[in-house]
Formats: structure tokens, sequence, C-alpha cells
């Protein structure tokens, strides 16, 4: 089974989302939602319509609390974990080793047994505040980036965003513990 984690970067919900389905084609998928995407109403749609969603494309409920995201690891191992978008906020928490969210506990828990974890990261602070957290996590063991790019270097000129349309891609060269290169696009 494939955990399938999905933060705030709300504005990339719908790529996120068109990955999930493509990943749920390939393998049996458990959503996780961090608790804004699980809470938060936004201009990109509705939390309920994201539950909804989720639970359609996969035929599981989401994991929404930290209680039901912790035995993701050694009791209820997952074969590879996506968070997809991970936002600045969740990069920056995996990095410190901050444990407060269902995504950041089910990516600890995840993590004790030596599987594998794929970020498809989504930050408008990548290539500043972040970037120091992209390096730290960049190089621990069983750690895998999906592509990125600069979105709008004009506008946002510190901002990465995965190529979502990679992400199946990317997670089964993570699970052969390669990262797809180039890494930044």
């Amino acid at each position: 089974m494939i955990g399938y984690a999905i933060c705030g970067s709300f504005c990339t919900h719908r790529a996120s989302l068109d990955a999930l389905r493509a990943v749920a084609e390939k393998y049996d998928v458990l959503p996780i939602l961090s608790y804004n995407a699980a809470s938060t109403d936004t201009r990109f749609g509705t939390a309920s319509a994201l539950v909804d969603a989720v639970t359609s494309v996969t035929g599981h409920a989401p994991v929404m609390t930290v209680k039901d995201a912790e035995p993701l690891g050694p009791k209820t191992p997952l074969d590879a974990l996506v968070i997809s978008p991970c936002t600045g906020n969740t990069l920056a928490k995996l990095a410190c080793a901050i444990t407060d969210t269902p995504v950041t506990m089910a990516a600890k828990a995840h993590l004790r047994t030596d599987r594998t974890l794929l970020i498809a990261l989504a930050s408008n602070d990548a290539l500043a505040a972040n970037l120091s957290n992209i390096g730290s996590v960049l190089v621990r063991k069983n750690i895998f980036f999906v592509p990125m790019r600069q979105d709008d270097v004009v506008s946002k000129p510190h901002s990465l965003v995965a190529d979502f349309t990679r992400v199946p891609e990317a997670l089964d060269a993570a699970i052969r513990g390669q990262q797809l290169r180039p890494l930044f696009i």
C-alpha cells in the first residue's frame, strides 16, 4: 500500500489529485490529510470536497489525526509514502523532526522502518528560508523529491513547485532507490 499525503498549498490540489488518480491506477493508496487540507475551505475548493475526492479515488477514508497516523510505521507499514503537495512548513518540520500533524506523524512513523518517502514540494520560499531544509532532507536516506521548477520567476522568485505529472514516475524510481534527474527543471 502507498500512503498519499496532502498538505496545504491549495492552489496545487487539483494537480495533486490528478497525480493521486494516476498512482491509484497502479497501487492501493491510503490518503492522509494535514489538518489544514482537511479543514480549510479556500477559493480553490472546500475541505469536504477534498475529503470526498480522495475517498472516491482511493476507496479509503483519509487519515486525518496524529493518533491515526502513528501506526503507519512498524504496526501498519506502507510500501512508500508520497507527500504531494508538501508545503514549505511541512518540509521544515520534516527537516527538524517536528511531529505535530497527521502528515508529519505519518512521515516519522514511516521513516522509522527505512521505507521510501517521496516529496512533491510546493513552496513560495523554497529558494529562500526553506532552501536549507531542502538540502537537509535531500541528503537523508530513503527521501526523494519529485523534479521541481520555479513557477513564476518574476512575481515569486523564491518559489518552487513539483511537476505533479511526474509523481507516478518519481514514485516508481524512488521505490527502486533512485532520484529522478534533473531535480530542478
